[in-house]
């Protein structure tokens, strides 16, 4: 077996990174205790990930593994799509939506057994204007939230940051107005919404479930938004998306797709696996069933 690690040392609150060196000697050990051929890859800056996956694949590699965030764990992933190679992860960000879903401990040396020693889960992906996303794609204020974050000075990237941030914003968010089409053009929905979330997996991160019956291999995605509400009123609800209930908030709608088609007026802030993607007003999104295989835990 040929193995690729793919790290990202920027991942995560600023107070548990390591040195790049460190991580790059961690995994080289690591590598050598187990006794299989691999390579170490630092990612240096946008784009890194993606290129050093397609690197890996040219290279015959049989397993990439994407240390870092689900932001790293997406930029890794979209080279692999329709590729030989399995995917492990080993979480290292704020969130690890995708691979809390999965299953993936958080340990790292767990982690890497478990992509060494585990069995592969095929799953599918989704297609937000041809890029990929694995965990959730998101259009309006939690990708709002996700752009705040990413470019906040000297910001902690800790959950507890993420909560502040999310609660002050929910006060200077100004909603779009979303035409939403499907089933061959028609019309579902036209009117202002908060944030329109199209999960493959149940969860943005940290336990947080926007999608409470999203599952990452059945073909399909989950489409959920919430209507544009008093920000009190929401401030009320948020207790619900720990508890699997966040169906019932109101003005909420949910429902299983296979692909839609968006405009936001004016454009909307775009997020793919917790990545700002800019501000889009035509938007379209389509499942691609069995896009992947992770590696995941035996158990």
């Amino acid at each position: 077996m040929t193995i690729s690690v793919i790290i990202n040392p920027g991942s995560g609150p600023a107070h548990r990174r390591e040195a790049p060196e460190a991580l790059v000697a961690w995994a080289e050990a690591w590598l050598r205790r187990r006794a299989v051929d691999g390579t170490v890859r630092l990612i240096a800056g946008p784009g890194d990930g993606t290129r050093l996956g397609r690197e890996a694949l040219d290279r015959g590699a049989d397993l990439v593994i994407a240390w870092g965030g689900d932001g790293t764990v997406n930029a890794v992933a979209s080279a692999l799509v329709g590729g030989s190679a399995a995917l492990g992860i080993v979480p290292a960000g704020s969130g690890n939506g995708l691979a809390s879903e999965l299953g993936i401990p958080r340990r790292r040396d767990e982690a890497f057994a478990a992509a060494l020693d585990g069995r592969d889960r095929t799953i599918d992906a989704g297609e937000l204007n041809g890029h990929f996303f694995f965990n959730v794609a998101g259009i309006g204020f939690d990708a709002h939230v996700a752009h705040v974050f990413a470019h906040a000075a000297g910001h902690s990237r800790g959950f507890l940051s993420y909560v502040v941030t999310t609660v002050r914003e929910l006060f200077r968010y100004e909603p779009s107005r979303f035409v939403l089409s499907a089933d061959e053009g028609r019309v579902v929905r036209d009117g202002k919404a908060l944030l329109v979330s199209i999960a493959n997996t149940r969860q943005w991160g940290n336990g947080a479930q926007i999608a409470p019956q999203a599952e990452p291999d059945d073909g399909r995605l989950d489409f959920v938004l919430l209507d544009a509400r008093s920000p009190f009123y929401l401030l009320t609800q948020l207790w619900r998306l720990y508890t699997k209930s966040i169906g019932r908030v109101t003005g909420t709608i949910m429902r299983p797709i296979r692909d839609i088609s968006m405009t936001a007026d004016p454009p909307a802030p775009v997020h793919l696996d917790g990545e700002p993607m800019g501000h889009i007003g035509d938007i379209h999104v389509r499942v691609i069933p069995g896009a992947i295989r992770v590696r995941v835990p035996r158990k």
